[in-house]
């Protein structure tokens, strides 16, 4: 109990730090705000009172603690931008299509490795092995414009089987939603999958010498419920936490594959404030990933205890 409270008020600390060096260095951000609304032919007091209208005459401490308190309504302000909209429902649009897309991206490349893995692990160096080493090195090798434009090249242009651009909610049907995130999803899987594929192979090589699996071997107990049943949990750490990272980094990471594809998603929302000047939205969207890096890692440590009761007790 004591051991979970103490994560809880680790976890309310981290959120701090967070939000005080996001609004920090947002505020810092050279220009001035005003004019990269307004534009740079506007009189001095157009632009006094825009400042004014936004509290940027206020001390930086004053108007950290206002848009906290804000924060906690879930208020995140509003854009800085015309027309002026709502900055928590700009986040949320977005949010959304970021988390459905690195969600399906990681199921399709855990659907992928595992059994890559496993393969490769049941007989280390064996030709199997070298094939799916060699195969995921040189999906590790392509960047991912390249593999999209290779998918739009084939996919689209020549087979006519996926839309180009676009995107379609899942409030609008979840067929038509999933048909146009395919290819995105896709593009983003490959870049997962030869780090899941080597990190999972390797400890299951390193699992699959220990003696309580030379013992299930001696007992004749068949190869493929060794691998499921008793080598792939042990041998599932690192995968969690390599899992957990590349979901928090790809909510906010995907800028390429949605400008490629013409997404909505968190990664256009910041660049395009960013170029803007937008700073409300990008205070906002940027604590709202770094939440979330926050927030899985703590996940994260969670399944840790749900996979090896050990831990659970050793903390309890």
């Amino acid at each position: 109990m004591k051991a979970a409270a103490g994560k809880v008020a680790q976890l309310l600390v981290v959120m701090f730090l967070v939000s005080l060096g996001t609004f920090s260095l947002t505020s810092l951000m050279p220009g001035d705000p005003a004019v990269a609304i307004l534009g740079d032919n506007q009189s001095p007091e157009a632009y006094a009172e825009l400042r004014e209208k936004l509290g940027l005459n206020e001390p930086l401490v004053e108007r950290y603690f206002t848009w906290l308190g804000h924060v906690f309504q879930g208020d995140l302000g509003t854009s800085m931008v015309p027309p002026n909209e709502d900055v928590t429902s700009l986040i949320g649009s977005a949010f959304a299509v970021s988390i459905e897309l690195a969600v399906l991206a990681l199921v399709v490349a855990l659907v992928v490795s595992i059994p890559l893995a496993m393969i490769s692990a049941r007989r280390p160096d064996g030709l199997l092995d070298r094939a799916a080493s060699a195969t995921t090195f040189g999906i590790m090798s392509v960047p991912s414009f390249v593999s999209g434009l290779v998918l739009i090249a084939l996919l689209v242009n020549q087979l006519h089987l996926f839309p180009r651009v676009g995107w379609v909610g899942v409030t609008d049907g979840l067929g038509q939603n999933l048909y146009h995130a395919a290819l995105p999803v896709i593009t983003i899987a490959l870049l997962e999958i030869p780090t899941f594929t080597r990190v999972l192979r390797g400890d299951l090589v390193r699992t699959l010498q220990e003696d309580f699996v030379l013992s299930a071997r001696a007992k004749g107990m068949p190869a493929w419920r060794i691998m499921i049943f008793d080598a792939f949990r042990p041998s599932s750490y690192s995968l969690i936490t390599v899992l957990g990272l590349s979901l928090a980094q790809l909510i906010g990471s995907t800028v390429i594959v949605e400008t490629l594809f013409s997404l909505p998603g968190m990664g256009r929302l910041v660049v395009s404030s960013a170029s803007q000047g937008n700073i409300t939205v990008i205070q906002g969207a940027v604590l709202v990933i770094a939440a979330c890096y926050v927030l899985i890692n703590a996940g994260v440590d969670l399944m840790y205890s749900v996979i090896d009761p050990r831990i659970r007790r050793v903390g309890a």
